[in-house]
């Protein structure tokens, strides 16, 4: 399987990057960290979309517990994953929310990363392929040779409905996938632009409220059931360079993850102030689930996955991307 033309763009400029980014200082000064408990660097850019994977992100943020741990928090919001790490690998972040098809993709082509916390992880409805009410489309099958439109190419969800398309008989090639911001799905797809889109909430809920869209597929169920989704990721010599503001990082967002998957109604009051819905939508929308802890046997899983479905050309074990070890 080849990658499309955008990833090998996004790609080749974080492999061009990397050695600028190697060669600038963002640190602070000794007096700073000496401040601080020792942080190494207490001011951090982190990027993340506009979507419920990156709810614990914000609670922490609101909630103080990044300043708790001598961290002043910039969250700055992104398209995709892939460009994300662009940025990262740029200089531009200091951490980022990753879709970790996107990560495995990256390290793949050279790129060292850790994942410092994870995020997201699917559930039922939570990743569906939707398409007009009014369309011809009544089953995947009916999906080849039709425009499909996601949020970046060769991420989570075009591995996602490359596994669904499988089921039916399909390939990658069967079918075109064109790259769009969740928030503009809606009207490509009421304009005809594409003829489905993949999608997470809150659009989920808002295309079906605004143009009537329905539900043409679940993307994560049989091999993809609770897949992992989404997690934080550095740099590998950020985390080298950086370990007591890593781990205070790691700390901050561990306790608003917990809260995020202990208690609902505290995700349906952050997604307001950094998503484009209100409460009552908030309150019914389809969440997935909120790990607390990285485990590399999930992580694993992701890997294993895309050797399959040819988005790697060898293994990679997903122990090289937590800290602590090798890349």
């Amino acid at each position: 399987m080849r990658f499309g033309l955008a990833s090998r763009v996004v790609i080749a400029g974080v492999a061009a990057t990397l050695a600028l980014s190697a060669c600038t200082g963002s640190g602070e000064s000794a007096d700073t960290a000496a401040n601080t408990g020792g942080l190494e660097k207490t001011q951090l850019k982190i990027g993340a979309l506009p979507i419920p994977d990156s709810a614990a992100l914000y609670i922490a943020n609101s909630r103080g517990f990044f300043k708790e741990e001598g961290l002043t928090v910039t969250i700055e919001s992104v398209a995709g994953g892939a460009q994300a790490q662009q940025a990262l690998v740029g200089g531009s972040l200091d951490a980022t929310q990753t879709n970790y098809v996107s990560a495995f993709l990256a390290v793949s082509a050279g790129i060292k990363m850790k994942v410092i916390s994870d995020l997201y992880q699917a559930a039922p409805d939570a990743f569906d392929i939707m398409v007009p009410k009014d369309s011809p489309i009544k089953t995947p099958a009916d999906l080849k040779g039709k425009k499909i439109a996601v949020n970046s190419r060769k991420n989570v969800g075009t591995l996602a409905v490359t596994a669904l398309l499988k089921t039916q008989g399909l390939a990658e090639t069967d079918v075109e996938f064109l790259e769009f911001p969740f928030p503009e799905m809606a009207d490509k797809l009421k304009t005809g632009i594409v003829d489905a889109a993949w999608m997470t909430e809150p659009h989920l809920t808002a295309v079906q409220k605004t143009i009537g869209a329905r539900k043409l597929a679940d993307t994560m169920v049989g091999p993809l059931a609770g897949f992992p989704v989404a997690g934080v990721v550095v740099i590998e010599e950020f985390a080298n360079k950086n370990p007591k503001t890593t781990a205070a990082f790691q700390r901050a967002i561990a306790r608003a993850q917990q809260i995020s998957a202990a208690d609902r109604k505290a995700v349906e009051e952050i997604l307001p102030t950094y998503t484009k819905i209100d409460a009552a939508t908030a309150a019914v929308i389809t969440l997935g689930t909120f790990p607390t802890g990285v485990d590399e046997a999930r992580l694993q899983r992701v890997a294993d996955v895309m050797l399959e479905q040819g988005y790697l050309k060898s293994k990679i074990e997903a122990k090289s991307l937590l800290p602590g070890n090798a890349g």
